[in-house]
This record gives C-alpha cells, structure tokens and sequence, in this order.
C-alpha cells in the first residue's frame, strides 16, 4: 500500500517543540548518567552525539525567533509570485482524476 503525502511513513523528521527538545534533552541526560561502565561505547557516543544537537538546537532557537514569523528575513515570500509559481517555477497544471 503507498503512503499519502504527508503521512507519518513518508520517512520524515518528527517535528518537536521547544518544551519536547528540552525534555528530551533531560531523559537523555539522565540515560546517559544511568549507564553502566560496560555499556557499549557506540551506545554510549551516539547518546552523547544527540545531546550535542540537542544543546545546539536549543542555543539556536531564540536566534530563529528574532528572525520573525518567515524565517527568511527576505519579505518575498507569497507577494510577488504570479499564480501557481512555486519556489522552484510553475507548477504543472493538476490532473483531474473522476471516477463515477
């Protein structure tokens, strides 16, 4: 069965809040705390390797605040583009499937 757009399969990032990186960011802290010294060591680095990015997403959040609601900073986004013209060009008129 294929998957829709969008659905949870597609292999996409799972977007997380602020509050969720931080408590993620906690339980991962108190696992890696929890550890025994003969856990593996590729266990143990790839624990400490999302707790870097962790820590460096949350020291990057209030920069992307700043930047305001676009993120970009430009201000073109959606004023000057013709109808159907996406950020890679226009888009290619959508089939029509009927069934009846």
């Amino acid at each position: 069965m294929r998957a829709f757009h969008g659905q949870m399969s597609d292999n996409q990032p799972i977007r997380r809040t602020h509050a969720e990186k931080q408590k993620q960011l906690r339980d991962l802290r108190e696992t890696l705390a929890a550890m025994k010294s003969h856990t593996a060591p590729t266990l143990r680095e790839s624990v400490q390797k999302r707790i870097r990015q962790l820590e460096a997403e949350l020291a990057a959040a209030p920069a992307l605040k700043e930047q305001g609601p676009r993120g970009r900073g430009d201000g073109a986004q959606g004023q000057d583009q013709g109808q159907g013209q996406g950020p890679r060009g226009p888009r290619p008129p959508r089939s029509r499937i009927r069934s009846f």
